[in-house]
C-alpha cells in the first residue's frame, strides 16, 4: 500500500508514530518522515495511524489495481477515494 503526507497540512501531532513506528517517525520537533510504500502486513497499524491524524494529513492508496502485483502501482493513477485520515 501507498501513502502520501501532506506536509503543508501536517502539523506535527506526532499520532501516526505513535501507531505505527515502524513506517511514520518524527525528525526533530516537526519534521515527519515515513515509509511511502508500507507491506500489507501493517495494514491495521497504518489505518489506524491515517484515522488518528487530527488534521487529515495522511492518505493511504491500497494499490488494490496492481495487476502486476509488484506492489508499486502505476505513478499515474490518482489516488484512489480512500478518504483523509487524520494525523
Amino acid at each position: 500500500m501507498r501513502l502520501v503526507v501532506d506536509l503543508n497540512r501536517c502539523q506535527g501531532y506526532a499520532q501516526c508514530a505513535f501507531l505505527a513506528p515502524d513506517v511514520f517517525a518524527l525528525h526533530g520537533h516537526e519534521a515527519l518522515r515515513y515509509t511511502p510504500y508500507a507491506d500489507d502486513s501493517r495494514r491495521e497499524q497504518v489505518a489506524r495511524a491515517v484515522a488518528a491524524c487530527p488534521v487529515g494529513a495522511i492518505l493511504l492508496d491500497d494499490l488494490a489495481d496492481d495487476v502486476a502485483g509488484d506492489g508499486a502501482g502505476d505513478p499515474a493513477d490518482g489516488l484512489p477515494a480512500a478518504g483523509p485520515g487524520v494525523g
